[in-house]
């Protein structure tokens, strides 16, 4: 069973992207957004960053791995809020056992997140887990990355991403990048992390 911190964890993370999903749309609930599609689709990008092409040389960029990975658990978030089906039953699914990890390990769980989302046009915690474990990812660092990649997405939208006005790379980098350096040796525990996150952002944009 989810622990108090654990569960507060998870209500976190559901009224940010309940805010972020409102900021998007104000009755995005009722919108039929396809949370699957964009799930899968980021599975291959997720598998892009890590590597599968055995005609050429690939290095891993585990960082960016981890956000697209950070970024289905967005949109599967989404999902359960929708469905009404986000329980602290969840937090127990997210910590469960599997085999050690290894890198076939994490394409074929990359590729079974993908599938079940197209198989359900839903998201699969399960399939979800899977993919945590084969990194590996663990609750903690799944709930310190997700705060940062929301602000991250909440600073997009404020700053013209729908609208398409949003610069995606600063001084040659990608905001991931940027995202990343700021939130290592961070304390995203801390009460005022998301807006440390958000001001560290607005320093850097060059917009």
């Amino acid at each position: 069973m989810a622990d108090r911190r654990e569960a507060a964890m998870l209500a976190t993370m559901a009224r940010m992207q309940e805010a972020h999903n409102v900021q998007v749309h104000p009755e995005w609930r009722t919108q039929g957004y396809a949370y699957y599609r964009a799930i899968w689709v980021e599975c291959a990008e997720m598998l892009d960053h890590f590597g599968w092409k055995w005609w050429k040389a690939q290095q891993p960029d585990l960082e960016q791995v981890k956000l697209e990975l950070v970024d289905i658990w967005h949109f599967g978030l989404s999902e359960l809020l929708r469905a009404e089906t986000l329980d602290d039953s969840v937090v127990d699914v997210l910590q469960g056992t599997y085999p050690e990890p290894d890198a076939e390990t994490l394409r074929h769980a990359i590729e079974a997140l993908a599938a079940s989302s197209l198989a359900s046009r839903g998201f699969s915690a399960e399939a979800f887990a899977a993919a945590m474990a084969a990194l590996p990812m663990d609750f903690d660092e799944l709930y310190r990355l997700y705060v940062g990649k929301n602000v991250l997405n909440h600073f997009r939208q404020d700053n013209g991403y729908k609208a398409g006005t949003y610069v995606k790379v600063w001084n040659g980098r990608e905001d991931n990048e940027h995202l990343m350096e700021l939130l290592s040796g961070m304390d995203l525990g801390a009460q005022d992390a998301p807006e440390q996150v958000y001001e560290g952002l607005q320093v850097r944009y060059p917009g």
